[in-house]
């Protein structure tokens, strides 16, 4: 179900903890088996769990318990918003609603070309450079200005 690659990197990922331990990798492997499928459908998440050797049900309540696991699919960009308190009072709720006026969504939609994912977030431990937002689940992005903004988008076209 996943590619050699991705299996080999999981594999690098179980190294790391004692033989016994396997199952301690499974937030990295879930990581990996979403970077490659876009997405954890339910028979991702159960093979990540078998290959693991750990119950199917432990690997799900993983991945539906993190925000940045994708449960279903989402667009190419996925941005999520920070909107805890810090980040509401410096910009943050500013910040997303002029990206739901930019792409024409809501959180939690997709644009109709499937570019982008809109998604509000929790804390993501910056809220001294609020208003804060996360790119992919990987790449956060600081300060977001309307301009800031306007420059993302642009940098994922």
């Amino acid at each position: 179900m996943l590619s050699e690659a991705t299996l080999q990197s999981i594999d690098r990922e179980v190294a790391k903890y004692p033989a016994d331990q396997s199952q301690s990798a499974v937030m990295a492997a879930l990581r990996l088996a979403q970077a490659e499928r876009g997405w954890l459908a339910d028979e991702t998440i159960a093979f990540v769990a078998k290959y693991l050797g750990m119950p199917e049900m432990a690997a799900y309540e993983v991945a539906s318990f993190y925000n940045m696991y994708d449960r279903a699919p989402v667009g190419k960009h996925k941005i999520t918003v920070c909107t805890n308190l810090p980040c509401a009072l410096s910009g943050g709720v500013h910040a997303a609603d002029y990206l739901k006026q930019k792409l024409g969504i809501d959180f939690n939609e997709t644009t109709p070309d499937g570019r982008f994912t809109l998604k509000e977030g929790e804390c993501m431990g910056a809220c001294g450079d609020a208003p804060v937002m996360l790119v992919n689940s990987v790449h956060m992005r600081c300060f977001m200005t309307p301009e800031e903004i306007d420059r993302l988008l642009e940098e994922c076209k």
